[in-house]
């Protein structure tokens, strides 16, 4: 642990993965994180895959280095449903970082958890926070509506948008437009580039009514990118710049850290009542109760009722 706080990157790696793949020494180690922590800016980056995600965060990594910023970044791939394992490959696009010092990179696989997020990313982040990282991005898998969870893990979100692929309706329709804190058009150097501004700027408008009458509530910019060439990156961190200044004015910010206190929570809650759950059901018991639910003698629900032992 002390070794993490002071900079030593191997042993960073190692607390990060050991909270990843051991639930019971995160829990150990979390008193002295979190106490440690709450420093970082979480930056979340999510959108629809081949927008150029990854390629983005690169390129905001570097601006935010230019700064003086140390960074962190999580980059959550996929896991396959077939055998479990993920390609962690985003690194592969973010090799200009390789070598810096003010930099880390970790790839987790979501292991099957929906949303977009591994179910470690909470713990990952308190690393990082603890080991003094003032920024921390996390991209997300890209997996549509699920992507709405990482506005209860993000102070900032970016939703990444391109040209051509005419999703924008659909993501209006998943929800994920109304997580945005700011839209990016990456890409922009195509064809129909100025037509999906024009589109998200009109929903971002539509929209704006459901933040009342207040003149100095957060609107979405809408921004456009070349992440290859670095065009418009600057642009992206300087919005991010003001939108944590219009967290801490606006008081917005203490309100989600409360939200994500409250949502990381009830997830461990969650978690642990499901796993002491299990624990005392026997597995003959389980099974053969699976067997008749299959078989359509009892349904789902008054199965776990009998398991936990509850009326229906």
């Amino acid at each position: 642990m002390r070794q993490t706080l002071d900079g030593n990157r191997r042993a960073l790696a190692q607390l990060i993965s050991l909270v990843e793949s051991n639930p019971s020494s995160a829990a150990e180690l979390t008193a002295e994180l979190h106490a440690r922590g709450g420093r970082a800016a979480i930056v979340g980056v999510t959108g629809a895959p081949g927008t150029g995600k990854s390629t983005l965060v690169n390129e905001l990594c570097k601006s935010f280095r230019r700064d003086g910023c140390r960074v962190g970044v999580i980059a959550v791939d996929p896991s396959s449903p077939f055998s479990g394992g993920a390609l962690l490959g985003d690194r592969i696009r973010m090799r200009d970082l390789a070598g810096d010092d003010g930099v880390f990179i970790r790839s987790m696989a979501t292991r099957g958890n929906l949303g977009g997020l591994a179910r470690a990313t909470a713990d990952a982040v308190r690393v990082l926070d603890a080991a003094g990282f003032e920024m921390v991005v996390i991209e997300t898998v890209g997996v549509g509506q699920g992507e709405l969870e990482i506005a209860r893990r993000a102070d900032t979100v970016l939703v990444v948008e391109a040209p051509g692929l005419g999703d924008e309706v659909q993501a209006m329709k998943a929800g994920i437009l109304e997580i945005a804190d700011i839209l990016v058009v990456n890409k922009a150097d195509r064809e129909g580039a100025d037509d999906t501004v024009r589109a998200l700027r009109a929903m971002v408008n539509l929209g704006s009514p459901l933040a009342g009458d207040r003149t100095d509530a957060w609107r979405a910019p809408v921004l456009k990118t070349v992440a290859v060439k670095g065009t418009g990156v600057a642009d992206v961190a300087e919005s991010i710049a003001r939108h944590r200044g219009y967290l801490e004015r606006s008081g917005t910010g203490t309100t989600r850290r409360r939200l994500r206190a409250a949502d990381e929570l009830e997830t461990i809650l969650r978690d642990l009542l499901l796993e002491r759950g299990m624990q005392r059901i026997s597995r003959v018991e389980l099974d053969t109760l699976v067997e008749r639910v299959a078989a359509r003698e009892i349904d789902p629900y008054a199965a776990a009722c009998r398991l936990l032992g509850a009326p229906i």
